[in-house]
């Protein structure tokens, strides 16, 4: 008996749809293909913005102009979206499963913003929705947190999760380099773009932490601001701070529960214990520590990016919606927990590390230990470094609410004696951060 036949659309033939294609169209690979999707797949057409320009190893009889056109083919068993953005994305991903196609994206600006609405259009239309590639690119957290944890109650999730700005930080850490220089060579390598500002300043980490936080405890994807901290303020001093004291500096996505019903869903940068298993992850890789209230610590580390290595991740969606189109279901959506409430950063307590330089001369470490004080930040360490007319001045203070801490700053920078408050970055103890 032949197999059935899904047929397969991709939209977008960038790193990630090239690979992608590559592998469908692989004659060595299409019998693990069959068997892993109970069918065949068949690609019936690739949408590009320019299909003048000729793209190697994508057919020409396979490249399509419109990609409206594709999206809305009544012969389409499985929509694969792999052109970014939200508006025009959002028209392709909402005409597919509004006629009962599955989609299957990489788009994290998308899921994060309308992901909760997208998977209630799908299950209303018997279809799929899914979106491994949008978090860790090869990293198979999502399925994971959909499956093997489905039943765990998940207490914390922390990872990194960006590797533009892990590649930067381990360039600054194990070169001496500071952020500018780091930053260069992340942009000659192809890790970072021209404007890397989506990356520093962690807007595509705040993303994927929200994505997370879906799947692990139930929250909405609606297009939510969570706290946001990037790495534009590090500088070498604080990098070779954290090495002498234990530390390495990474730029951490956390969604953790706070009590029973509050949750805590931000990203900044941290020092990390250089035996937690986050500080030996370097380059662009990511990796996702997941804290299970019985599994206790697991810890998932891949290719964060990339087309071959993203590309396998948007595989493995489109098999699990081709064996699920064949069997005739589909997954339904995530539980929305409408218990629970959002924790404001302010209000969670740490460690933090902080930087200041100074004008070197009497009383100012008396004027600065005074507003650490009328801000209830107890200090734990001090060190003093001298250069010319100024002094550097890097704190450890002891655990204190973030918005006390704030304060601190806030009103640190309003000191004459204060030439520039440097970074403030939290101090994982025990796990947390």
């Amino acid at each position: 008996m032949a197999n059935p036949v899904v047929r397969v659309g991709v939209i977008g033939a960038g790193f990630v749809g090239a690979a992608l294609v590559d592998i469908l169209l692989d004659p060595t690979r299409r019998v693990a293909l069959v068997d892993a999707a109970t069918a065949e797949l068949e690609l019936v057409g690739v949408a590009v913005r320019d299909a003048r320009r000729e793209r190697p190893g994508v057919p020409p009889e396979l490249v399509r102009a419109d990609a409206r056109t594709l999206a809305a083919e009544a012969d389409i068993d499985v929509l694969v979206e792999l052109a970014g953005g939200v508006d025009a994305a959002g028209e392709y991903v909402e005409a597919a499963l509004g006629r009962g196609v599955s989609v299957v994206t990489a788009n994290k600006a998308l899921m994060a913003k309308r992901g909760t609405a997208l998977a209630r259009l799908a299950h209303a239309h018997g279809a799929d929705l899914f979106y491994e590639a949008a978090v860790g690119g090869a990293v198979p957290i999502l399925r994971a947190l959909r499956t093997s944890l489905a039943g765990e109650r998940i207490e914390r999730v922390m990872g990194i999760v960006n590797g533009t700005t892990n590649f930067i930080l381990s360039e600054m850490t194990d070169h001496g380099s500071d952020y500018g220089d780091a930053l260069a060579e992340a942009q000659r390598r192809g890790y970072a773009e021209a404007d890397p500002t989506a990356d520093v300043e962690a807007f595509d980490a705040a993303a994927k932490v929200l994505i997370l936080a879906s799947l692990a405890f139930g929250t909405e994807l609606r297009d939510e601001t969570i706290d946001r901290q990037g790495i534009s303020g590090v500088r070498a001093l604080d990098v070779e701070f954290a090495r002498r004291n234990g530390y390495v500096i990474k730029l951490l996505g956390v969604a953790e529960r706070v009590g029973e019903h509050g949750l805590s869903r931000r990203v900044h940068p941290a020092m990390v214990p250089v035996d937690h298993p986050l500080a030996a992850v370097h380059g662009a890789m990511n990796a996702v520590f997941v804290e299970g209230q019985r599994s206790g610590p697991l810890m998932w580390l891949g290719q964060g990016a990339g087309g071959a290595p993203t590309a396998t991740a948007v595989l493995g969606d489109v098999l699990d919606a081709a064996r699920n189109r064949v069997s005739g279901r589909h997954d339904v959506p995530f539980m929305v927990d409408d218990t629970l409430v959002r924790v404001p950063a302010g209000d969670l307590e740490s460690v933090f590390y902080l930087s200041l330089d100074v004008a070197d001369e009497p009383g100012v470490l008396a004027a600065v230990a005074g507003v650490f004080g009328r801000h209830r930040v107890s200090i734990q360490s001090m060190e003093q470094s001298g250069f010319g007319d100024e002094a550097r001045l890097s704190f450890l203070t002891h655990r204190a609410l973030t918005r006390d801490v704030d304060a601190t700053i806030e009103e640190l920078s309003q000191l004459d004696v204060v030439d520039r408050v440097g970074a403030c970055i939290r101090v994982i103890e025990g796990g947390a951060a």
